[in-house]
């Protein structure tokens, strides 16, 4: 087989997988999916820099802001509260960072990106089982807390 044939066929396994993986999950799993999405458009974009790949640069960085605008996009600013006002912010931080990342060719502006988007993978990846089942709990729960404090 050749390489554009073996590339053809792992892109098409690629998104083969990700539909099966968007039809089954629930919302915090797809949360998660388009955080790795993300990180991978970031990683794509820093080798890309690297090579001097421009075209692939565009895309990969134009993709990873689309999945932090969707996820921006997603927030529920009333049931969220507090904490999804600062996601709020922290994604159009990250939004801005990566267009500067385009226009300076900065890999270490895309470091700093995946490193944030790292840390909140992380932080939603700890989220409770029964945490996930009922989000309305959760903000019931964060306010009672704020407000014994």
């Amino acid at each position: 087989m050749s390489y554009p044939a073996t590339q053809n066929a792992a892109n098409h396994y690629s998104q083969v997988d990700t539909y099966t993986g968007v039809t089954g999950a629930d919302s915090h799993r797809l949360v998660l999916m388009l955080l790795n999405g993300a990180l991978s458009n970031i990683a794509i974009a820093k080798g890309s820099i690297e090579r001097g790949d421009v075209p692939a640069k565009g895309e990969a960085i134009g993709q990873a802001v689309s999945i932090v605008n969707g996820l921006r996009g997603s927030l529920d600013l009333k049931l969220g509260g507090e904490l999804a006002e600062n996601l709020d912010r922290l994604y159009e931080y990250m939004e801005r960072r990566l267009l500067e990342a385009t226009l300076q060719n900065s890999v270490q502006i895309l470091e700093e990106v995946s490193s944030l988007l790292h840390e909140i993978k992380e932080g939603w990846a700890g989220i409770p089982v029964e945490v996930r089942a009922d989000p309305e709990r959760a903000a019931r729960t964060e306010k009672a807390t704020t407000s014994t404090l």
